[in-house]
C-alpha cells in the first residue's frame, strides 16, 4: 500500500540513498535508518510503552522519538510504516474481493463501521492480508515525509518466513516475541499453515498460547521445530519453559538481512523493521 504527496518538500539535508522503516503499535514504537550504499545500518531506537496506549498518545510518542533522533528533518529514497496490531484476518487471493473487506474482518477482530480497511499482497503466495491500519499515523507520516509505503506487520513476517533458505519440507514453528506479543507461523514445505498474534501477560500465558496453537494443527511437541526469535535468548525464563515441553527448540537466525544482523548491535533490532528495508 503506498500513499503518495503530490507536493514535495525541500529540506537541505535529503540522504536520497537512506531507507527508513518505523514499526507503530500500541505497545511500542521502533525505526531503522539503513544506508543503501554501505548497507549497514545508521541508526535505529526503540521505545517500550508500560502500557497499551491510545492511538493519539501513541502518535505523540511517535513524534518525541523522531524529533529525539532528527529523523524528520530529512527526506529518504524511501519511507516504511509497519502497523502492528491485532486486526487483521487473511485471506486465500481467488477468494479475495475488496469490496468485502469489512466482512473478512469482522469475523476475526472487532471493527467499527467508520475503521478504515487496508489490505497487503502477500506475493506469490496467493494471500491477501486484511487489517486496520493507525490512520492518524498514516497522516502524519504523509505531512512529514510525502509519499511512502504501508503494511501490515505480520506480511511482512509471512513473506520473509516464507522466503527463507530452509531446505526442511516438515512443519516449523515459528514464535516471534516482541513487546508482551506473539507471532506464531507455522510454516510447511514453503507453504503458510498458520500465522496468529497473541498478547500476553506472563510466561505461562506464552506456553498456553503456544502449545494450544500446536494442539490446533495436530503438531506433535516431540517432533516439530520451533525457532524462537526477537526478545528472547537460549537460558533465558520463555526459552527455558518451552525446552521443558518442545523438543526441537533453537533461537532462530534469519538468513534474509543476515549481514545486517551480524553487524553492530543490529540484533537488538526487530524482525520486521529490518526485513521492512
Amino acid at each position: 500500500m503506498t500513499v503518495q504527496k503530490t507536493n514535495n518538500k525541500t529540506e537541505n539535508t535529503v540522504k536520497d540513498f537512506y531507507r527508513l522503516s518505523i514499526q507503530v503499535s500500541l505497545n511500542g514504537l521502533s525505526f531503522c535508518l539503513l544506508d543503501t550504499v554501505a548497507n549497514s545500518i545508521v541508526n535505529s531506537d526503540q521505545l517500550l510503552f508500560h502500557k497499551e496506549l491510545s492511538p493519539f498518545q501513541t502518535l505523540e510518542e511517535l513524534k518525541k522519538l523522531l524529533a529525539r533522533n532528527k529523523i524528520e528533518q530529512s527526506n529518504y529514497s524511501e519511507v516504511v510504516v509497519i502497523h502492528r496490531n491485532n486486526l487483521f484476518t487473511l485471506v486465500p487471493k481467488p477468494l479475495f474481493k475488496a469490496d468485502e473487506m469489512a466482512n473478512y474482518l469482522k469475523f476475526n477482530a472487532k471493527i467499527l463501521s467508520n475503521d478504515f480497511i487496508a489490505h497487503d499482497d502477500i506475493e506469490g503466495h496467493d494471500l491477501v492480508n486484511v487489517y486496520v491500519p493507525f490512520v492518524n499515523i498514516n497522516n502524519y507520516i504523509y505531512d512529514l515525509f510525502g509519499e511512502f509505503v504501508y503494511k501490515h506487520h505480520g506480511t511482512i513476517m509471512i513473506q520473509s518466513l516464507l522466503n527463507e533458505k530452509s531446505m526442511v519440507k516438515s512443519p516449523i514453528c515459528y514464535a516471534h516475541i516482541s513487546e508482551q506479543q506473539l507471532d506464531i507461523t507455522v510454516v510447511e514445505n514453503k507453504k503458510l499453515q498458520l500465522f496468529n498474534n497473541f498478547d500476553f501477560s506472563t510466561k505461562e500465558d506464552f506456553l498456553y498460547y503456544l502449545l494450544f496453537t500446536m494442539e490446533q494443527l495436530k503438531l506433535d511437541p516431540e517432533t516439530i521445530r520451533l525457532r524462537l526469535f526477537g526478545d528472547v535468548e537460549e537460558g533465558d525464563h520463555i526459552y527455558n519453559l518451552c525446552y521443558d515441553y518442545v523438543k526441537h527448540i533453537a533461537i532462530f537466525a534469519p538468513s534474509h538481512n543476515a549481514e545486517l544482523i551480524s553487524s553492530g548491535n543490529s540484533e537488538s533490532i526487530d524482525f520486521t523493521v529490518l526485513n521492512a528495508l
